[in-house]
């Protein structure tokens, strides 16, 4: 097939915002990472002590701040929407494949037009 100018058009700028979300999306999957693995370890230092068995819930919450604050961190992080940030150029390009499935396309991962074959009218 050949394709239009406005096919083009559209694939090229449909590749270059997916490839300007990259970058941010990579930092907000650095920081779900970071702060994901400072919770587990804070979450394991507050279950193997000995004294929170033996205080009371929030005392023993007291006790372990660096688990407190990455958990709050943690919470926080998805109140505010970080599951659809680190995955925002997935979430483009299914909505894209949707709108696009009507004309007989899809689009790749990166933004890539694919152009389906033309279905037979008999």
């Amino acid at each position: 097939y050949k394709s239009s100018p406005d096919l083009k058009a559209f694939e090229r700028r449909l590749t270059e915002y997916i490839a300007c979300l990259q970058p941010a999306t990579g930092r907000w999957r650095m920081i779900l990472i970071v702060v994901s693995v400072c919770t587990a370890t804070g979450a394991w230092n507050w279950l193997i002590d000995p004294e929170t068995q033996k205080v009371s819930f929030f005392t023993s919450l007291w006790n372990h701040p660096f688990f407190t604050i990455s958990c709050i961190t943690l919470i926080g992080l998805f109140f505010a929407g970080i599951h659809k940030r680190v995955v925002a150029p997935s979430i483009i390009a299914a909505r894209c494949r949707t709108v696009l499935a009507e004309y007989n396309m899809s689009c790749d991962d990166t933004g890539k037009l694919i152009l389906k074959p033309r279905p037979h009218v008999q």
